[in-house]
């Protein structure tokens, strides 16, 4: 007998239950022959383009000083590699089709190790800051296409391990930078930051060239009006954030012209990308729900981790009295936190537990951390400061590879690139915004705790001192003033910088409830190949 017509409301077939992954379902969109030594490759290149965008920050007073530059012009060197990261990275999707993911790849390492050489050879500071433009706009493409290649090249059953590998790169790039970027600047040089790229560099670029396959290339029209509005809407903002604090904020016309650049190209790129027919980033990333809550997400990670990691090793050293290498000590066990639960995250997504409990649970942690960390005084000692980085790092690899294992468990593989460089973006503003917004606050509650303090400063305010009789002896006198100052600035900044620390506590507590928006992702099953009405990944590789 015919089996019956099908009713309306069957036309749309219900997902099926989550299933146990089948052998045949298992195998990765781009097979390689040694994952893991291709693995190893990609980590080596993701790590060192990380850690350039910290590592040469300890090395500014030394270059500052042998270029003959000036606070202001020596600024650029940080800047320029900012600004050209965020310019390059939206169009790797757009590259990696046109040329070739491999291709692209190989490029983009190639390109920062050649121009790690030149910042290393620089003799002034208009070459150093040419060359750091250069090596921030090759290396910007090594993040997202390296994200997408250790997913590619697993199968299902092994990416969210994979994820966890690479996480740790991302994590504990900002961690080592400062504290290898001191090492060898005080061991060596300045210049042997950039020229340690070079050999590493190498043994990366040897790796890929053996083991890295490539996608299909696909003919994928360039929306350069849309590029255009993107890249001066980026440029605009990081110049506002890392220039803010030279030019005095919006005291300055500078400033002003840098946030109606922002505002007009940003509100005009946006409707561009809406309404364009082919737009930089395809339009099917933002009707996933996951991968929009991730980008969110992803944001928060770069405020609160990378402001943390920029306002530590100053507070250490400055009111702690820690040198280089013992400030690298008391924050390793950060990356220890994290690389821990990064591996646990790893087992439990691979068990069917829900990432959305991982993902609260994380970014609690990191809250409860924050909220400790703002309870430090001048006298806190190494353990309290080293648990408390412990912690955090738990809250951080808790988030971290959930999130990125929930935003790509519902894309298509053709939509790989384009959002992971979409999520690394995000995250790179985040850690702009974050560092620009706690330098910010706290010269300015640095000010104000000072005059707070200095107000109660008075001739009773210590038995040890008889403030009335400093004038009599004058030399002596200055001398305990000045004494009296200096404790006062140290207890000001250590003020500013709990602000700064319940600031990003309350912003990590109030992302936790947001993350019940997520739908869940069984992360056990691979992607079905398509959702009706959903573009499968061939025919999201067509042109329209």
């Amino acid at each position: 007998m015919a089996t019956a017509a099908a009713s309306p409301s069957s036309k749309r077939p219900a997902r099926p239950a989550p299933r146990a992954l089948a052998a045949s379902d298992d195998v990765a969109t781009l097979p390689v022959e040694n994952p893991y030594l291709l693995a190893v490759g990609i980590m080596l290149a993701s790590l060192l383009q990380i850690l350039d965008t910290t590592i040469a920050n300890v090395a500014i007073p030394h270059m500052q000083a042998s270029l003959g530059a000036t606070a202001d012009e020596i600024s650029w060197v940080l800047t320029s590699y900012i600004v050209a990261v965020a310019v390059a990275m939206p169009i790797t999707g757009w590259l990696a089709d046109r040329v070739g993911s491999r291709r692209l790849f190989l490029a983009s390492v190639t390109g920062f190790v050649l121009s790690s050489m030149l910042c290393g050879m620089a003799q002034n500071v208009t070459q150093m800051v040419l060359f750091r433009a250069l090596q921030g706009a090759t290396g910007a493409f090594i993040s997202p296409l390296s994200q997408a290649a250790m997913i590619d090249t697993n199968k299902p059953s092994r990416q969210s391990q994979m994820m966890a590998v690479w996480g740790m790169g991302i994590m504990a790039g900002p961690i080592l930078g400062p504290v290898l970027g001191g090492y060898l600047t005080e061991n060596w040089n300045w210049r042997s930051v950039f020229y340690v790229n070079v050999p590493l560099g190498i043994i990366s670029l040897v790796i890929m060239a053996a083991e890295l396959p490539s996608r299909k290339l696909v003919q994928r029209r360039f929306d350069l009006v849309g590029f255009a509005l993107v890249a001066l809407t980026l440029t605009s903002i990081q110049l506002l954030l890392d220039r803010g604090n030279h030019i005095d904020w919006f005291d300055s016309a500078e400033a002003w012209v840098y946030a109606f650049l922002a505002l007009s190209a940003g509100w005009v790129a946006v409707i561009h990308l809406v309404t364009a027919r082919e737009p930089l980033f395809k339009r099917h990333l933002f009707s996933d729900p996951n991968y929009v809550f991730a980008v969110f997400f992803s944001l928060v990670i770069g405020i609160v981790m990378f402001a943390t990691m920029a306002l530590l090793p100053p507070m250490l050293q400055r009111l702690f009295g820690y040198g280089v290498i013992d400030t690298g000590e008391t924050l390793m066990p950060r990356g220890v936190g994290t690389l821990i639960t990064m591996q646990l995250s790893g087992l439990l997504l691979r068990r069917g537990f829900d990432p959305r409990i991982l993902m609260a649970l994380g970014f609690l942690i990191a809250g409860i951390s924050l909220w400790e960390m703002s309870s430090w005084s001048l006298q806190t000692d190494y353990y309290h400061i080293a648990m408390s980085g412990f912690v955090q790092g738990i809250g951080m690899g808790l988030v971290f590879i959930p999130m990125n294992a929930s935003a790509f468990a519902t894309l298509p593989p053709s939509l790989r690139t384009d959002g992971s460089s979409l999520l690394n973006l995000s995250r790179s503003i985040g850690s702009s915004i974050g560092i620009s917004v706690v330098t910010s606050l706290l010269a300015r509650n640095l000010q104000v705790s000072h005059s707070d303090l200095a107000s109660h400063v008075t001739a009773s305010f210590t038995q040890l001192v008889d403030l009335s009789t400093i004038d009599r002896f004058q030399d002596m006198g200055e001398a305990v003033l000045q004494m009296v100052d200096a404790e006062v600035n140290r207890q000001a900044a250590m003020i500013a910088y709990i602000d700064d620390f319940y600031l990003m506590m309350w912003l990590s507590f109030i992302t936790v409830p947001l993350v019940i928006f997520m739908r869940k992702a069984d992360l056990r099953t691979p992607r079905p190949a398509a959702e009706p009405g959903e573009p499968s990944a061939e025919a999201a590789d067509l042109p329209h």
